[in-house]
């Protein structure tokens, strides 16, 4: 349920992302680029800040969340990409 929760926050912080770079791309034609760097950016903080919870606190070792972190990290960040590449 954790996960799910986690993918869910990364593609509602991914669409705000995409409507901020949407609202200036008018003005400034490489805003879609810039909001999709930084959300990559902000992404991969805190998938890196699940990882470090799920080691340090919960006691599981690192080769059991890594599949959780790329799935946690990769899924929104392909999502990024293929928007990005769509609209541009």
């Amino acid at each position: 349920m954790r996960t799910a929760l986690f993918l869910l926050a990364g593609f509602l912080l991914l669409g705000a992302a995409a409507i901020i770079g949407r609202l200036f791309s008018a003005t400034f034609p490489e805003a879609m680029r810039i909001a999709t760097s930084a959300f990559v950016a902000i992404w991969l903080a805190i998938a890196i800040g699940n990882l470090w919870v799920g080691v340090a606190k919960a006691g599981y070792t690192v080769t059991d969340e890594l599949p959780i972190f790329l799935l946690i990290f990769g899924v929104p960040a392909v999502a990024a990409g293929l928007l990005t590449w769509r609209w541009l």
